[in-house]
């Protein structure tokens, strides 16, 4: 089974360049019962395994903005540190229910942002002056989030790069593909060295994800990407709706168990 999840999910990435860490997190939690601060450590490590792939070609095409890459990671990089913390944080003192509201929310936002956005088409800003400075500010609750969800660095990435830089499309994908790869290392390093990540698993995953990454780029020019991309966000929406759902059922089933037992005692 991990094999086959592994190879769905690094086809989707091929076909729609969704992000690993978006799709992988919610499919363990979900379908394998991985524990939330599991799936998150994979979810980084196996996104940083796909990237490593896809890096090497923007650097080549020249498609990463050093600059302004630079300004990305000075605060992406202390962001996803902090994002591990605080879900390390959230680990010990045993709130599985606010972690998975929480993660539940970001996909849920994430999602909920593609899809409104999903048939815009990408456009340079290069009739506005560059306001790159601003990112280094900007990536820091990008990194955070990264580094507690795995998610959110190719989104959120990307719409900063459009509106605060004068990058060609070209440049805004590869300095973002860059970005999410670094921020990816560092985080996976922190769950790590915190022994939230199973490494048989992870494993299994990139096993059944170099087959996939295989054949999503073979498809890719046969198969349309937005259509596909649409109905893709929509179906992380609804996964992000059932974190929610699931959240609400267990923190709503003790106070019924409470009221039910109050009820019956007052009863005798």
């Amino acid at each position: 089974m991990p094999y086959l999840i592994g190879f769905t999910i690094a086809l989707f990435i091929a076909l729609t360049g969704v992000g690993a860490g978006t799709i992988t997190v919610p499919v363990l939690v979900l379908f394998l019962g991985v524990p939330a601060q599991v799936a998150v450590g994979i979810g980084l490590m196996f996104s940083t395994a796909v990237k490593l792939i896809l890096v090497p070609s923007q650097i080549i095409r020249r498609n990463v903005s050093w600059r302004t890459l630079a300004y990305m990671l000075a605060g992406g990089l202390p962001g996803v540190v902090i994002g591990s913390l605080f879900l390390k944080q959230l680990v010990s003192s045993g709130s599985q229910n606010l972690m998975n509201a929480l993660l539940g929310s970001i996909l849920v936002t994430t999602a909920g942002w593609q899809i409104a956005h999903s048939f815009k088409p990408i456009k340079a800003n290069t009739e506005t002056r560059d306001r790159s400075r601003w990112l280094a500010w900007l990536m820091l609750p990008v990194g955070a989030e990264v580094g507690f969800s795995s998610a959110g660095a190719g989104a959120l990435g990307s719409a900063a790069l459009l509106s605060f830089t004068r990058l060609l499309p070209a440049q805004v994908v590869g300095t973002d593909i860059a970005f999410g790869f670094i921020v990816s290392l560092i985080g996976s390093g922190a769950h790590w060295f915190s022994h939230t990540s199973n490494t048989e698993l992870l494993l299994q995953l990139i096993a059944g994800g170099v087959v996939g990454a295989i054949s999503g780029t073979l498809l890719s020019t046969h198969i349309p990407r937005r259509p596909l991309r649409f109905a893709l966000w929509v179906w992380l929406l609804l996964l992000g709706g059932q974190f929610l759902f699931n959240s609400y059922e267990a923190w709503a089933a003790p106070r019924k168990d409470a009221v039910s037992f109050s009820h019956t005692a007052r009863l005798k």
